[in-house]
C-alpha cells in the first residue's frame, strides 16, 4: 500500500477486522504512514522511524519497532502499522494494552519474561543511570514478587496480575 493508494471498501474491512478502529481512523493513519514512508516504497524502515527526531529519542524505540514488524521482515508495513497502533485506542481492552507491553519486556519473543529479558529492557530504558548491580536488584525484586510459580519466568498471566494489583493498572487507557 504505497504512497498513493486509495482503499476499497473491502480493503478497509479487512484492516478494520481485529481491530477498534473506524474507517475514518484507518484513513487518517494512512495519511501518517505516508508521510513516514519517506521513499514511497509502502513500508517504514527503521531508518525511517529513526528520522524522526521525537522517536529517535526514545530509548525503547527498537523494542516498539520489534513489536510493530509481526512479520520479521525489519519494516513495518501498512497492516503492522494499523493492528499496532490500534492498541492505543480507547475501545481496546486493558488485556491487549498488557498483552503489547508484555512483549516489549520478551525481548527473545519466546512468550515469557527471563531474568536476562527483564535485565536488557530495564537496561534500555534507565542508560547508565543505574549500575549492573542496581538494575539486577532492581530484577530479582521483580521476580520474587511476579513469579508466583517460581519457575524462573514471568508468564503473561502472572504479568498480568502483577501489573493489574498495582498503581499502574488502571492507567492502561492511552489515547489515540
Amino acid at each position: 500500500m504505497g504512497q498513493n493508494h486509495s482503499f476499497t471498501q473491502e480493503e478497509l474491512q479487512q484492516l478494520q477486522a481485529g481491530t477498534s478502529l473506524s474507517q475514518a481512523q484507518i484513513l487518517r493513519l494512512h495519511k501518517r504512514f505516508r508521510k513516514l514512508d519517506k521513499d514511497g516504497n509502502g513500508t517504514i524502515s527503521r531508518q525511517e522511524f529513526n528520522s524522526i527526531p521525537a522517536l529517535a529519542a526514545n530509548p525503547l524505540l527498537e523494542r516498539v519497532l520489534t513489536v510493530f514488524d509481526s512479520d520479521g521482515d525489519k519494516n513495518v508495513d501498512f497492516k503492522e502499522f494499523v493492528r499496532a497502533l490500534a492498541i492505543f485506542s480507547n475501545e481496546v481492552e486493558k488485556r491487549e494494552k498488557l498483552l503489547f507491553t508484555f512483549k516489549m519486556y520478551d525481548i527473545d519473543g519466546d512468550g515469557k519474561i527471563s531474568n536476562k529479558d527483564l535485565f536488557q529492557t530495564l537496561q534500555i530504558m534507565v542508560g547508565t543511570n543505574l549500575t549492573e548491580i542496581q538494575l539486577q536488584q532492581i530484577v530479582d525484586k521483580t521476580f520474587i514478587e511476579a513469579d508466583s510459580d517460581r519457575d524462573g519466568y514471568i508468564s503473561f498471566p502472572e504479568f498480568e496480575k502483577i501489573v493489574l494489583a498495582s498503581d499502574y493498572g488502571d492507567k492502561l487507557t492511552l489515547q489515540f
